[in-house]
């Protein structure tokens, strides 16, 4: 059986992977990271295993990781042996993300999921991994029809299209458009580039990330790091259009991928594996793990997706970009999690009723169990916080700002309607 080491101390910020479950409200937590497509009948067996040896509850998170809940000590070792016999490729070191159809996506300006694939393997052979945070990551985006401007990482490519050939931008510390842009390089030297950025941060200790090394010393620290690989004369970052991860999206090979939407970022893992047979009996081969909760069934065609997206959505995925419950983002809470004051996935679905006239676009409620805000890290349009006063409401920012007041919890869906009616108010709405 796999060794484990459940007992030492965790710090803040650990990723709880197989070897290491994190202690939880609801038993012990395991995360997997997994890369590339899964098979269908692997992912059934994985969603299998988290219910005979966890609670069969099964997370998909926003950066498009798997995690399984109440496990034990006994049971934890078991499902690391369940999992390690599907041979499921997942992520060991570095988190190097790409979107969901990397390396199959028609409109990829370049592979991501190859750039991602050699930059595991030369991240594997050095000592960076030892020497980082365990939550530092690269992002990779490779210019599809998905992109991956909305996910933040301490390193960030980006491909883009120019008369000279395809080019990648170079961002530290954020999502594409919180980053600091610190120029361009050529596609071949990607896995040089960052390499020497990882070392900048890895040269400031076993807890630094690139935004602290930004708050100390700028940019000046990771331009000098990539002497030799910057393009001069770089333009300013432009937008480009791309394709929402729900729905349907071409594939290379002529067939389809179709994404649904994981409410509220949890499903029991028997609905998770009636989904996987939905997508086989439509045709799917496999599976993917997307960003912001998605599932994305790979190898659909277009006679049979409709068959799939009409059985997801009985099952109670979501299958419309415009879903009022993709608005809401929260933590597992009480009493699940520990250290949480609320429920906070129990009010998800009530909020996201309440929520769904007021918001549109990017603006989101973010439901935390306590002050951490571990589900969402940035801002959003309502964060609620769970105190032991009750729910703390704070405007246009994140769980860490200060609140405009904390209402008792059972006062919180009356107390939403009435912040979001009296915003429309102040912007002329009403």
């Amino acid at each position: 059986m796999t060794a484990f080491a459940i007992n030492r101390p965790r710090r803040r910020g650990a990723c709880p992977g197989l070897s290491a479950p994190m202690p939880t409200g609801d038993g012990l937590l395991v995360r997997l990271l997994p890369i590339g497509t899964i098979p269908l009948a692997a992912f059934a067996h994985l969603c299998a295993a988290a219910r005979l040896y966890g609670n069969g509850i099964v997370e998909v998170t926003g950066r498009g990781s798997i995690q399984v809940r109440g496990l034990n000590a006994r049971s934890a070792p078991r499902f690391a042996d369940a999992i390690a016999a599907l041979n499921i490729a997942a992520e060991d070191g570095v988190s190097v993300l790409s979107n969901a159809l990397a390396g199959l996506d028609a409109e990829e300006i370049l592979d991501a999921n190859a750039l991602a694939t050699d930059l595991r393997r030369a991240l594997s052979r050095t000592s960076l991994t030892a020497r980082l945070a365990a939550k530092v990551s690269v992002a990779i985006d490779g210019g599809g029809a998905l992109s991956l401007a909305n996910v933040s990482a301490d390193v960030r490519l980006c491909a883009e299209a120019t008369a000279r050939g395809a080019r990648l931008r170079v961002g530290i510390a954020g999502d594409q458009g919180s980053a600091t842009q610190v120029g361009a390089i050529a596609p071949a030297d990607g896995v040089e580039a960052v390499s020497r950025l990882l070392e900048v941060i890895a040269q400031r200790g076993r807890t630094a990330r690139a935004r602290d090394v930004l708050a100390v010393a700028g940019a000046a620290p990771f331009r000098t790091a990539l002497a030799g690989l910057l393009i001069e004369n770089v333009t300013p970052f432009g937008s480009r259009n791309t394709a929402d991860l729900i729905g349907s999206h071409r594939l290379r090979d002529g067939s389809l991928a179709c994404g649904v939407g994981v409410a509220f970022g949890h499903a029991e893992a028997t609905t998770l594996e009636r989904l996987a047979e939905a997508a086989s009996a439509a045709g799917a081969i496999g599976i993917r793990i997307g960003a912001d909760r998605v599932l994305m069934l790979i190898g659909l065609r277009q006679a049979t997706a409709s068959t799939f997206v009409n059985a997801a959505e009985r099952l109670g995925f979501i299958v419309a970009p415009d879903d009022p419950r993709r608005r809401i983002v929260a933590c597992a809470g009480a009493p699940i999690c520990s250290s949480a004051h609320i429920a906070a996935r129990a009010l998800a679905p009530r909020i996201a009723g309440i929520a769904a006239a007021h918001l549109d676009g990017a603006r989101q409620i973010h439901i935390s169990g306590c002050a951490k805000g571990c589900a969402h890290a940035g801002n959003a349009a309502l964060t609620i916080v769970g105190s032991p006063d009750g729910c703390a409401l704070i405007a246009d920012g994140s769980a860490r700002d200060v609140p405009l007041a904390v209402i008792a919890t059972d006062e919180l869906p009356v107390a939403v309607e009435r912040y979001f009616h009296a915003a429309a108010r102040e912007d002329g709405h009403v």
